[in-house]
């Protein structure tokens, strides 16, 4: 009998492993992508086999940026089109049927805040996740970037509310963070990071989420996610990624200032590669 049971179970096991999908990719941007960017989500979504969707939501000009980012990928030869919805309109047929057509996402700048108000929760949301899941490509910069974290940085703070000083401290409660879309559960996403210096909200939330990574992206820089979750360095700046996982001695004075003791930090290059898993630099 144990004999008789054990072939097809190890038969449905091949199979399933075989005909199953895996996961996609992810192309995370921090503003300002450059055509080597574009033409690397054009070629990971198939190349002329490419059929894109873009999302502006986020932006202030969503339709002109639209067409901007359709020209671009069409010139690349793939087919493109966009997509803008408001939270009550999402789940049209007609924006589910595009999805079903689509291979790949790609969400546009802005305020990540009115994404995630628009999306989550939505059926359209869950259609991004199957294109994804099933090998699909997944992208976005700027907005379109700290949207892919589970917790997502807002871009607004707490305590500090003078805006001609943004970010000047490193304070418990200060940087207020939201439900992203969660491509990425590991690490938080930070965007123009370098241009706009941008470190301090950072470092904040590795104090106050140290589970976590910090992948803090420049503009013009890109990091591709790969399936099995390591992720290569392309365009023309730099990655930071901050490792608080085993560092000690997080603390804060009476100020609410914060400090850490042996935070890991690495500074990656085009060509350089990363293993979100072993949290290791690939050599």
């Amino acid at each position: 009998m144990k004999t008789r049971f054990f072939i097809p179970i190890v038969f449905l096991f091949v199979t399933s492993v075989i005909w199953g999908q895996s996961k996609g990719h992810l192309v995370i941007v921090g503003g300002v992508q450059t055509k080597e960017i574009v033409a690397k989500f054009v070629e990971l979504a198939g190349g002329e086999n490419a059929k894109i969707i873009v999302i502006p939501n986020a932006g202030s000009n969503p339709i002109y940026w639209s067409e901007v980012q359709v020209k671009e990928f069409s010139e690349l030869g793939a087919k493109s089109d966009y997509l803008l919805f408001t939270k009550e309109t999402a789940d049209a047929d007609s924006n589910l049927k595009k999805m079903d057509w689509a291979n790949a996402v790609f969400f546009l700048g802005g305020d990540q805040s009115d994404l995630t108000r628009d999306m989550l929760g939505t059926k359209l949301l869950e259609k991004v996740f199957d294109i994804y899941n099933n090998g699909g490509v997944v992208g976005g910069s700027s907005a379109g970037a700290a949207v892919m974290s589970e917790v997502m940085i807002t871009g607004n703070e707490l305590l500090n509310k003078d805006s001609t000083l943004a970010f000047i401290s490193i304070q418990k409660g200060n940087i207020e963070t939201s439900k992203g879309f969660g491509f990425i559960k590991n690490a938080i996403i930070d965007q123009h990071f370098l241009k706009r210096k941008r470190h301090n909200r950072l470092i904040t939330l590795m104090c106050e989420h140290p589970e976590l990574l910090g992948i803090a992206i420049d503009e013009s820089t890109a990091i591709i996610v790969k399936p099995d979750e390591t992720f290569e360095v392309i365009g023309n700046n730099q990655v930071l990624v901050y490792d608080p996982t085993e560092a000690k001695n997080i603390r804060e004075d009476k100020r609410g200032n914060l400090g850490i003791t042996g935070m890991k930090m690495h500074l990656l290059i085009s060509g350089d590669k990363f293993d979100l898993k072993s949290k290791k630099v690939i050599e």
